[in-house]
């Protein structure tokens, strides 16, 4: 795997799930190069490594959020008939000792490193708000629709809505 390509590819596969971010089964298994089947196999056999802070099931109101974003495909078309696994960095951790492949190991690397990365780039945005805060109490009034200016600069970007119809 090559890593600007892994990163790339790890780095869409990241998602955030009840305030969490975790990645998919089916993306993992397919940076494992295994099939969803035997990942998940996997994890039930080792059923006592992934607490409930490691992996979680996702939920049908979560399935539906997901599919209309494009991130699960729909069951109908050949897609999973389950619920997917999400797991946590600490249960990607995991995943290495339970599959005991060379390639697990390799890929796990890249995936501590691309949640490192995810860190390291929210981390600046956290200290400013933080700093904001701060500085805000300090002003007076006048400067709110600075400071709210600021803060809707910060927020991340709409997600982009799928065009349906014809483009002309």
């Amino acid at each position: 795997m090559k890593t600007a390509l892994a990163a790339a590819r790890i780095d869409r596969a990241i998602i955030v799930v009840r305030d969490v971010r975790v990645i998919l089964d089916a993306d993992l298994a397919m940076m494992y190069e295994v099939s969803t089947r035997e990942l998940v196999q996997a994890v039930k056999r080792n059923a006592d490594r992934f607490p409930k802070d490691f992996m979680l099931r996702l939920t049908r109101e979560e399935i539906t959020i997901l599919r209309s974003q494009s991130v699960i495909s729909r069951s109908g078309h050949g897609g999973r008939r389950t619920a997917p696994y999400a797991f946590t960095e600490q249960g990607v951790a995991m995943l290495s000792s339970v599959l005991r492949s060379r390639r697990a190991v390799t890929v796990n690397i890249e995936i501590m490193r691309a949640f490192v990365r995810l860190r390291q780039v929210l981390y600046p945005t956290v200290a400013l708000a933080r700093r904001l805060d701060r500085l805000e109490a300090k002003c007076d009034t006048r400067f709110r629709v600075v400071f709210e200016a600021i803060r809707e600069l910060m927020a991340p970007p709409p997600a982009p809505r799928k065009r349906i119809g014809f483009r002309v």
